[in-house]
């Protein structure tokens, strides 16, 4: 139990940790990600506990989390990502202090932690925002009206293209494939048309 009481091993849990609450964050109900980020906090309350550390720093990492959290919900992300990530190195840099605030940690591992620490809200913040964007730029809902074309006969079943997308559809009249279509409502994932008016000459 020795190793738990390690300058070194309790900084990089504690960042691990921040990390996997982080990760929880970005990717919410899987389980696995918030049982490890349970597991880590728990090892590394063990560990602050038992060598004490910088209370001011921890509570600058914790606190690194709210503007990581407006920033994946937020359009103008850059200035709470750069907060996060300060925070984050700022917190990391003091969490263990000996006597007159000198860090307890080696000085290149809190830089290279800190550097990969930094790295991972970025991109992390970085797919979860464009996640969102994707969620919202294939809202079922929005085909509605849209016209397509059918790429198979349709009837109780088939298939559109629209907007470069292939989806399931199915209609109340019998549409051969070649055929303009109009979505008309949709029904789980199954898209419900209905065949274009032929333009008469």
């Amino acid at each position: 139990m020795e190793i738990l009481l390690n300058p070194n091993i309790a900084y990089l849990t504690s960042v691990l940790a921040l990390l996997a609450i982080l990760a929880a964050i970005v990717a919410p109900g899987t389980g696995l990600i918030e049982l490890l980020a349970l597991l880590l906090v728990g090892v590394s309350a063990y560990m602050v506990y038992n060598i004490g550390m910088n209370l001011w720093a921890l509570i600058i990492l914790l606190l690194s989390v709210i503007p990581f959290f407006i920033a994946i919900r937020n359009k103008n992300s850059l200035p709470y990502l750069i907060t996060s990530i300060a925070m984050i190195i700022g917190g990391s840099l003091f969490l263990f202090t000996g006597s007159n605030l000198m860090p307890l940690v080696d000085p290149f591992l809190v830089i290279g932690v800190s550097g990969l620490a930094a790295t991972f809200v970025w991109f992390a913040a970085k797919k979860s925002i464009q996640a969102q964007n994707a969620r919202k730029h294939h809202d079922i809902d929005d085909l509605i009206g849209q016209v397509g074309e059918a790429r198979t006969d349709i009837l109780q079943e088939g298939s559109i293209l629209i907007n470069s997308e292939l989806w399931s559809a199915r209609s109340q009249d019998n549409i051969p494939a070649g055929e303009r279509v109009r979505v008309v409502k949709r029904d789980g994932f199954i898209l419900v048309v209905e065949p274009m008016p032929k333009i008469e000459n």
